[in-house]
């Protein structure tokens, strides 16, 4: 039976579109929880941290299923896990509900992100970035879509019978789309092989063999480095821009009149969905390693820039959306180099290990908070950040690349021996 590998990817998106809300919408319910509780906000906001970690760090077992036994088990249980998740925040109201409901769908957001961002690269090889790209951008696309009606649900027949609603809703989309999942190729072909432009790993190596290379290492600190500077941003912007003094200051776009903030919030999603698929795209042609660098490069001088001409309503709009852009390639772009280097078979594994630098990430994010407390300003943590951006370009220009090249003709020299007769091209000719 031949597969469309078009539909493959889609039913990833929609899936994606679905589990969205389980982290970008979870703050439309934090003010009604807190009356209808009556608890502090801290109380209740331990329910998302507790998704956070849950979807991030069980990524990497949950990756391992989808391997093992491919994608329809493991999203069409994710499905279910992300549907109980939120009817046990429905019907139990209390914060131990909250805290259950947090797990379970943390697992089920786990076992959905896990299984169709792996499944894309596996699909893909000469556009492999631009698949993922699509893929990830479905994750705040979905909450864009579905944030109207969330809220005015919420506002109509409260937090609650919400949750239980869009659950089952979501859930439900999930599990219809993960049963006409099917198993992507398991190891590479010759005609995959040759269709890719950029460096490819020539061995497939499992989690225990890729955790034992220098390449993995260096990738994971980068990623780190980049996720939690863009974290900080992310948490931080509101806050900056009352410390700004422009958070309600109105910008007319066209014959229209919005706050900065919100217009920042809202040109940041949509740049940020923009980025995903087009640096995922330009990295299938340009490399992986050279997209990367620029886009961190950019990013950091983006933010210095922000920190000293951001206190002004349009250039901190404009300036954020710059940061915005080029941080979100992570979540395409990283997919792809771990599938390139580390292989076919395991690139579900292989990812999942690497997603955890993103719960790394998040850990040292109050240290912005911390900065600022000390300081008095927000200067010195758009330094740092600007910092961890410009580092991380420099790593990967001038570490990794040089890394994977080392790595991968070591392992591809005694192989060519015994291949002297294939078709399969020299890694010379497969790198970009």
């Amino acid at each position: 039976m031949r597969v469309n590998r078009g539909v493959q990817v889609g039913l990833g998106i929609v899936c994606m579109f679905m589990i969205a809300n389980l982290q970008f919408g979870w703050t439309a319910f934090v003010d009604p929880l807190v009356k209808s509780l009556g608890q502090p906000l801290a109380a209740i906001q331990v329910s998302f941290t507790i998704f956070v970690l849950v979807e991030t760090w069980l990524v990497p077992f949950e990756a391992t299923l989808a391997d093992r036994f491919g994608p329809r088990l493991t999203v069409v249980s994710g499905g279910i896990f992300a549907a109980l998740g939120w009817v046990v925040n429905g019907q139990f109201h209390t914060l131990a509900g909250l805290y259950t409901g947090a797990v379970l769908a943390g697992i089920g957001a786990g076992l959905v992100y896990g299984t169709v961002v792996p499944n894309a690269v596996k699909w893909f090889a000469r556009n492999r970035g631009l698949a993922v790209g699509f893929t990830v951008a479905g994750f705040g696309a979905g909450a864009a879509i579905t944030v109207s009606p969330l809220i005015s649900m919420i506002e109509r027949s409260g937090p609650f019978v919400t949750f239980t609603t869009f659950g089952l809703l979501q859930g439900t989309v999930i599990i219809i789309c993960g049963l006409f999942l099917v198993s992507p190729p398991q190891t590479e072909t010759v005609e995959m092989r040759r269709s890719v432009r950029v460096l490819q790993g020539p061995r497939e190596t499992n989690v225990g063999e890729t955790l034992q290379s220098p390449v993995f290492w260096v990738m994971y600190v980068i990623f780190t480095l980049v996720a939690a500077g863009g974290l900080m941003a992310v948490a931080q912007i509101a806050p900056i821009a009352s410390a700004f003094h422009i958070a309600k200051a109105p910008i007319h776009v066209a014959f229209w009149i919005a706050p900065a903030l919100v217009l920042t919030l809202q040109l940041n999603n949509i740049v940020g969905g923009i980025s995903r698929p087009l640096l995922g795209w330009i990295s299938d042609y340009a490399g992986r390693e050279k997209t990367l660098a620029v886009a961190f490069f950019v990013e950091g001088i983006g933010v210095w820039a922000f920190g000293v001409y951001g206190h002004t309503p349009i250039p901190f709009v404009l300036l954020a959306a710059l940061v915005f852009f080029a941080w979100g390639e992570i979540y395409s772009i990283f997919p792809s180099l771990v599938r390139d280097h580390f292989g076919q078979r395991y690139a579900a594994t292989n990812y999942g290990a690497m997603y955890t630098a993103k719960g790394v990430g998040s850990l040292l994010v109050p240290i912005s908070g911390l900065i600022t407390a000390a300081t008095g300003s927000w200067s010195a943590v758009l330094l740092l950040v600007g910092g961890m951006n410009i580092l991380a370009a420099i790593l990967t220009i001038g570490v990794l690349w040089p890394l994977r090249l080392r790595e991968a003709g070591r392992a591809a020299a005694p192989e060519a021996i015994a291949r002297t007769s294939s078709p399969v091209p020299s890694l010379k000719t497969r790198i970009e």
